[in-house]
Protein backbone atom coordinates (compact mmCIF):
# COMPACT_ATOMS: atom_id res chain seq x y z
CA UNK A 1 0.00 0.00 0.00
CA UNK A 2 1.44 3.41 -0.98
CA UNK A 3 -0.04 6.85 -1.48
CA UNK A 4 1.02 10.10 -3.10
CA UNK A 5 1.15 13.33 -1.13
CA UNK A 6 -2.23 14.37 -2.51
CA UNK A 7 -3.79 11.02 -1.61
CA UNK A 8 -2.31 11.15 1.89
CA UNK A 9 -3.73 14.64 2.42
CA UNK A 10 -7.18 13.54 1.27
CA UNK A 11 -7.15 10.44 3.47
CA UNK A 12 -6.00 12.51 6.45
CA UNK A 13 -8.65 15.18 5.90
CA UNK A 14 -6.20 18.00 5.26
CA UNK A 15 -4.41 19.82 2.43
CA UNK A 16 -1.20 19.41 0.46
CA UNK A 17 0.04 22.64 2.00
CA UNK A 18 -0.57 21.33 5.53
CA UNK A 19 1.31 18.08 4.83
CA UNK A 20 4.27 20.04 3.49
CA UNK A 21 4.17 22.31 6.53
CA UNK A 22 4.21 19.32 8.88
CA UNK A 23 7.30 18.07 7.06
CA UNK A 24 8.98 21.47 7.43
CA UNK A 25 8.23 21.51 11.16
CA UNK A 26 9.63 18.02 11.63
CA UNK A 27 6.25 16.62 12.71
CA UNK A 28 5.89 14.19 9.83
CA UNK A 29 8.77 12.02 8.64
CA UNK A 30 9.76 12.28 5.00
CA UNK A 31 8.73 9.16 3.04
CA UNK A 32 10.88 7.19 0.65
CA UNK A 33 10.95 8.23 -3.00
CA UNK A 34 10.57 6.18 -6.12
CA UNK A 35 13.12 6.24 -8.91
CA UNK A 36 11.08 8.96 -10.62
CA UNK A 37 11.29 11.16 -7.51
CA UNK A 38 7.67 10.77 -6.40
CA UNK A 39 7.07 10.41 -2.65
CA UNK A 40 5.55 7.18 -1.39
CA UNK A 41 3.58 7.40 1.86
CA UNK A 42 2.63 4.37 3.88
CA UNK A 43 0.38 3.51 6.80
CA UNK A 44 2.69 4.94 9.48
CA UNK A 45 2.59 8.32 7.74
CA UNK A 46 -1.21 8.32 7.63
CA UNK A 47 -1.43 7.30 11.30
CA UNK A 48 0.97 10.10 12.27
CA UNK A 49 -0.96 12.61 10.14
CA UNK A 50 -4.21 11.58 11.86
CA UNK A 51 -2.52 12.04 15.25
CA UNK A 52 -1.28 15.50 14.31
CA UNK A 53 -4.72 16.51 13.09
CA UNK A 54 -6.44 15.14 16.18
CA UNK A 55 -4.10 16.89 18.62
CA UNK A 56 -4.35 20.10 16.60
CA UNK A 57 -8.15 19.94 16.77
CA UNK A 58 -7.84 19.66 20.56
CA UNK A 59 -6.09 23.01 20.60
CA UNK A 60 -2.45 21.94 20.82
CA UNK A 61 0.13 24.08 19.04
CA UNK A 62 2.48 22.39 16.58
CA UNK A 63 5.40 22.83 18.98
CA UNK A 64 3.43 20.99 21.65
CA UNK A 65 2.53 18.23 19.21
CA UNK A 66 6.21 17.86 18.33
CA UNK A 67 6.93 17.13 22.01
CA UNK A 68 4.46 14.24 22.05
CA UNK A 69 5.70 10.85 20.94
CA UNK A 70 4.24 7.37 20.65
CA UNK A 71 5.65 6.21 23.99
CA UNK A 72 3.82 5.60 27.28
CA UNK A 73 1.37 8.33 28.38
CA UNK A 74 3.60 9.38 31.27
CA UNK A 75 6.29 10.42 28.78
CA UNK A 76 3.86 12.91 27.26
CA UNK A 77 2.32 14.08 30.53
CA UNK A 78 4.16 17.41 30.72
CA UNK A 79 3.22 18.41 27.18
CA UNK A 80 -0.40 17.35 27.69
CA UNK A 81 -0.62 19.15 31.03
CA UNK A 82 0.66 22.37 29.43
CA UNK A 83 -1.85 22.05 26.60
CA UNK A 84 -4.65 21.37 29.07
CA UNK A 85 -3.72 24.46 31.08
CA UNK A 86 -3.82 26.62 27.98
CA UNK A 87 -7.20 25.19 27.04
CA UNK A 88 -8.57 25.95 30.53
CA UNK A 89 -7.28 29.51 30.25
CA UNK A 90 -8.84 29.89 26.81
CA UNK A 91 -12.18 28.53 28.07
CA UNK A 92 -12.07 30.97 31.01
CA UNK A 93 -11.45 33.88 28.62
CA UNK A 94 -14.33 32.80 26.40
CA UNK A 95 -16.68 32.37 29.36
CA UNK A 96 -15.75 35.83 30.59
CA UNK A 97 -16.34 37.26 27.11
CA UNK A 98 -19.75 35.57 26.93
CA UNK A 99 -20.71 36.94 30.33
CA UNK A 100 -19.74 40.46 29.30
CA UNK A 101 -21.57 40.10 26.00
CA UNK A 102 -24.67 39.00 27.91
CA UNK A 103 -24.38 42.10 30.11
CA UNK A 104 -24.19 44.38 27.06
CA UNK A 105 -27.24 42.68 25.58
CA UNK A 106 -29.16 42.89 28.87
CA UNK A 107 -28.31 46.52 29.58
CA UNK A 108 -28.47 47.69 25.95
CA UNK A 109 -25.53 50.06 26.35
CA UNK A 110 -22.55 51.07 24.17
CA UNK A 111 -19.40 48.95 24.45
CA UNK A 112 -16.97 51.84 24.93
CA UNK A 113 -16.46 50.82 28.58
CA UNK A 114 -17.37 47.90 30.88
CA UNK A 115 -21.13 47.15 30.84
CA UNK A 116 -22.08 48.43 34.31
CA UNK A 117 -19.97 51.56 33.91
CA UNK A 118 -21.54 52.18 30.53
CA UNK A 119 -24.99 51.79 32.07
CA UNK A 120 -24.07 54.20 34.86
CA UNK A 121 -22.90 56.72 32.26
CA UNK A 122 -26.20 56.43 30.45
CA UNK A 123 -28.16 56.85 33.67
CA UNK A 124 -26.11 59.87 34.74
CA UNK A 125 -26.57 61.48 31.31
CA UNK A 126 -22.98 62.69 31.30
CA UNK A 127 -21.59 64.77 28.47
CA UNK A 128 -19.83 63.14 25.49
CA UNK A 129 -16.55 64.64 26.77
CA UNK A 130 -17.00 63.08 30.22
CA UNK A 131 -17.96 59.76 28.65
CA UNK A 132 -14.81 59.72 26.54
CA UNK A 133 -12.73 60.45 29.64
CA UNK A 134 -14.33 57.64 31.68
CA UNK A 135 -13.89 55.20 28.80
CA UNK A 136 -10.17 55.96 28.68
CA UNK A 137 -9.79 55.81 32.46
CA UNK A 138 -11.39 52.36 32.58
CA UNK A 139 -9.07 51.19 29.83
CA UNK A 140 -5.86 52.61 31.27
CA UNK A 141 -6.40 51.48 34.85
CA UNK A 142 -7.94 48.08 34.10
CA UNK A 143 -11.21 46.34 34.81
CA UNK A 144 -10.65 46.41 38.56
CA UNK A 145 -10.96 50.20 38.42
CA UNK A 146 -14.38 50.18 36.72
CA UNK A 147 -16.32 50.02 39.99
CA UNK A 148 -14.31 52.98 41.33
CA UNK A 149 -15.15 55.14 38.31
CA UNK A 150 -18.76 54.02 38.52
CA UNK A 151 -18.98 55.13 42.15
CA UNK A 152 -17.47 58.51 41.27
CA UNK A 153 -19.88 58.91 38.37
CA UNK A 154 -22.91 58.04 40.50
CA UNK A 155 -21.79 60.25 43.39
CA UNK A 156 -21.02 63.26 41.19
CA UNK A 157 -24.43 64.80 40.84
CA UNK A 158 -25.39 66.14 37.43
CA UNK A 159 -26.56 69.38 38.95
CA UNK A 160 -26.90 72.87 37.52
CA UNK A 161 -23.19 73.54 38.01
CA UNK A 162 -22.23 70.48 35.95
CA UNK A 163 -24.54 71.66 33.18
CA UNK A 164 -23.00 75.11 33.43
CA UNK A 165 -19.53 73.58 33.01
CA UNK A 166 -20.69 71.65 29.92
CA UNK A 167 -21.92 74.87 28.29
CA UNK A 168 -19.12 77.25 29.32
CA UNK A 169 -18.09 79.82 26.75
CA UNK A 170 -14.73 81.52 26.33
CA UNK A 171 -16.07 84.77 27.81
CA UNK A 172 -16.90 83.13 31.18
CA UNK A 173 -15.89 85.49 34.00
CA UNK A 174 -13.18 84.83 36.58
CA UNK A 175 -15.84 84.59 39.28
CA UNK A 176 -17.78 81.98 37.31
CA UNK A 177 -14.68 79.90 36.69
CA UNK A 178 -13.64 80.01 40.34
CA UNK A 179 -17.13 79.17 41.54
CA UNK A 180 -17.44 76.10 39.30
CA UNK A 181 -13.91 74.99 40.20
CA UNK A 182 -14.68 75.31 43.92
CA UNK A 183 -17.86 73.28 43.50
CA UNK A 184 -15.99 70.48 41.74
CA UNK A 185 -13.14 70.60 44.27
CA UNK A 186 -15.61 70.17 47.13
CA UNK A 187 -17.19 67.16 45.42
CA UNK A 188 -13.77 65.66 44.68
CA UNK A 189 -12.61 66.10 48.27
CA UNK A 190 -15.64 64.28 49.63
CA UNK A 191 -15.23 61.43 47.17
CA UNK A 192 -11.51 61.09 47.88
CA UNK A 193 -12.31 60.47 51.55
CA UNK A 194 -15.17 58.05 50.92
CA UNK A 195 -13.71 55.90 48.12
CA UNK A 196 -10.68 53.62 48.10
CA UNK A 197 -8.41 53.99 45.08
CA UNK A 198 -7.89 50.80 43.04
CA UNK A 199 -4.40 49.29 43.23
CA UNK A 200 -3.86 49.88 39.50
CA UNK A 201 -3.76 53.64 40.19
CA UNK A 202 -0.57 53.18 42.20
CA UNK A 203 1.07 50.68 39.85
CA UNK A 204 4.48 51.29 38.20
CA UNK A 205 2.76 52.32 34.97
CA UNK A 206 0.69 55.04 36.63
CA UNK A 207 2.82 57.93 35.36
CA UNK A 208 2.40 56.86 31.76
CA UNK A 209 -1.34 56.39 32.25
CA UNK A 210 -1.63 59.81 33.91
CA UNK A 211 0.14 61.40 30.96
CA UNK A 212 -2.34 59.76 28.59
CA UNK A 213 -5.24 61.07 30.70
CA UNK A 214 -3.87 64.60 30.38
CA UNK A 215 -3.70 64.15 26.61
CA UNK A 216 -7.35 63.10 26.60
CA UNK A 217 -8.38 66.07 28.75
CA UNK A 218 -6.68 68.49 26.37
CA UNK A 219 -8.26 66.76 23.40
CA UNK A 220 -11.90 66.63 24.53
CA UNK A 221 -12.41 69.72 26.70
CA UNK A 222 -12.42 73.33 25.59
CA UNK A 223 -9.75 75.80 26.80
CA UNK A 224 -12.17 77.41 29.25
CA UNK A 225 -13.20 74.02 30.65
CA UNK A 226 -9.53 73.07 31.04
CA UNK A 227 -8.97 76.34 32.88
CA UNK A 228 -11.73 75.43 35.34
CA UNK A 229 -10.27 71.96 35.85
CA UNK A 230 -6.80 73.43 36.49
CA UNK A 231 -8.30 75.77 39.08
CA UNK A 232 -10.02 72.80 40.72
CA UNK A 233 -6.73 70.87 40.93
CA UNK A 234 -4.97 73.90 42.39
CA UNK A 235 -7.67 74.21 45.05
CA UNK A 236 -7.18 70.53 45.83
CA UNK A 237 -3.43 71.06 46.02
CA UNK A 238 -2.82 68.55 43.26
CA UNK A 239 -2.09 68.22 39.54
CA UNK A 240 -3.78 65.98 36.96
CA UNK A 241 -0.81 63.59 37.10
CA UNK A 242 -1.28 63.07 40.81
Amino acid sequence: MAWSTRELAELGGTSLRAVRHYHEQGLLDEPERLANGYKVYRTQHLVRLVQIRRLSALGLALKQIAAINDGPPEENEAALDMADGELRAAIARLEKARAELAEFRRLLVPADMPPRLSAAANAAKISPQDRALYAVLAQLYGEESAEYWQQIMEASARDAVAHEFDTLTDDASEATRERIAAHFAEQASMLDVELEHPESMSSPGQRRSAAAVIDVLVDVYTPVQLDVLERMWRQLGATPAE
